[in-house]
């Protein structure tokens, strides 16, 4: 008996064998060599990016796939409802010139994809899978920048907001591109606000008003540059990039010969640099931009004298697939910049087509492009004409591919999700000092009439 116990147990060892070999050189069963004490991760390490590779190593052994994916344990994620306060100025998606508008419009959807609630405020005339409300009368795209327009947008949006427009539940968060006002006025509220920081923080008064303000709102800088010029009195929660949908972008990889310029006809944006840029290089230029109110005499002096030069057109606004085709052919865009640019979205959008930027090294810039690998990084207009000639040593993949990897609507989303989170979890003063407060006749009126309003704007409602 003794010895048929002793012949089945060897060839039992003789036929595991093998296989024990395998799981112990993957490492699998390495918490057997601490005689039954389980070996812990070093530390540091991600216990989910052990395992996976634990996972990948045994199945090599294997010879199968190595594709296998080891997950954490999904947490459960409350849906949330989000107000998304645009500006009144300009509809969503924007028809032409509208930098925020676009973002706003991106944003909306990749939330809507994450399962999120989502309900823009924005000017007449938007689109949106969102549910839409528009607070204003008609979009105001000549007012840009007067304060009367924004306060009496943020104003109805915050009465709608506090009446949980448009079926009365009440909101989540409030995420504001709309600037300042909405800012002064979030401590109003008694739902957290984030608000995402557009413009320059470089301007005089910044300071004093972020001193005043600057806590009643979550802040979300676009660029380390813009951070980094913050007032101290304005706490920075994170740096979140602008998305871009890479493909609703077209790709070309053989380029025309024109250069161009596109944005706002303000010395900063340097659009009479470009002129001299070109010249320099001996390509013709393509313009494209408005002039908006207060920036007639900039245009007159400094821009209109160059536009008889050879080869530099002046070709006005532009908007949809014209603008897209002149991104996807040029031959290098150029961003002769002398201010802090917080972001510069036509960077992005030019190298979302496979389209080098050539540009000044201010604000953003260096961060969005990599010198060398997405274009070029001059220090004036020479060497800015010099780096004209070097184009062809771009690789138009390249800049697609940086883009769609690092400014994908679904990687910002994910990032502002966990932000309007964590400003959930914090109540606002409004919410402590009246927690039982009732919404104004006012707020439940405009309830009862927006859903109208909605359908009419044809907005769609998620919910």
């Amino acid at each position: 008996m003794l010895e048929l116990i002793l012949i089945t147990a060897i060839g039992a060892f003789m036929v595991l064998a093998p296989l024990l070999s395998v799981l112990l050189e993957a490492g699998v069963l390495g918490p057997l060599r601490s005689r039954g004490k389980r070996s812990e991760p070093a530390r540091g390490e991600d216990p989910a990016r052990v395992e996976q590779e634990i996972a990948r190593r045994l199945y090599r052994q294997a010879g199968l796939d190595a594709g296998i994916r080891v997950r954490r344990r999904p947490e459960a994620r409350r849906r949330l409802k989000i107000a998304m306060l645009a500006p009144p100025w300009i509809p969503v998606p924007p028809p032409g010139y509208g930098g925020i508008e676009a973002v706003v419009d991106l944003l909306c959807k990749a939330l809507l994809r994450r399962g999120h609630e989502v309900v823009l405020f924005a000017a007449p005339g938007s689109r949106s899978d969102a549910t839409l409300l528009t607070p204003l009368e008609e979009a105001v795209p000549d007012q840009i920048g007067k304060d009367v327009y924004a306060a009496d947008h943020v104003a109805r949006a915050f009465e709608l907001i506090e009446a949980g427009a448009p079926d009365g539940r009440p909101f989540d968060v409030v995420h504001d591109h709309c600037g300042s006002t909405a800012v002064a006025m979030a401590d109003r509220l008694a739902v957290p606000v984030v608000h995402t920081l557009h413009g320059p923080l470089d301007e005089a008064d910044s300071g004093p008003f972020y001193a005043r303000h600057g806590h009643k709102v979550l802040a979300v800088a676009i660029s380390a540059a813009q951070a980094k010029r913050a007032p101290d009195s304005l706490r920075i929660a994170a740096v979140v990039p602008n998305p871009i949908d890479v493909a609703a972008w077209p790709f070309v990889t053989e380029k025309d010969d024109y250069l161009l310029w596109v944005g706002r006809m303000t010395p900063g944006k340097g659009p009479h640099r470009a002129i001299d840029v070109a010249r320099r290089a001996g390509a013709p230029l393509v313009l494209a931009g408005p002039v908006q109110p207060g920036q007639e005499e900039y245009f007159r002096e400094q821009v209109e004298p160059r536009l008889a030069s050879v080869g530099i057109d002046y070709i006005g606004e532009v908007g949809g697939r014209r603008k897209a085709d002149l991104f996807a052919h040029a031959r290098a865009l150029l961003m002769p910049i002398r201010w802090p640019e917080p972001f510069g979205m036509v960077m992005v959008e030019a190298l979302a087509t496979g389209t080098p930027v050539l540009a000044f090294p201010e604000g953003a810039a260096p961060e969005i492009v990599a010198d060398g690998v997405t274009g070029f990084l001059a220090a004036d207009e020479a060497e800015m004409a010099t780096a004209v000639a070097r184009h062809g040593e771009i690789d138009p993949r390249r800049c697609r591919d940086e883009v769609e990897r690092r400014y994908h609507p679904a990687r910002v989303a994910a990032a502002y999700e966990r932000i309007y989170r964590r400003a959930a979890a914090t109540p606002t003063r409004a919410a402590r000092t009246r927690p039982g407060a009732t919404r104004s006749t006012a707020a439940r009126a405009a309830v009862e009439r927006r859903p109208r309003a909605v359908a009419e704007e044809g907005g769609h409602a998620h919910r």
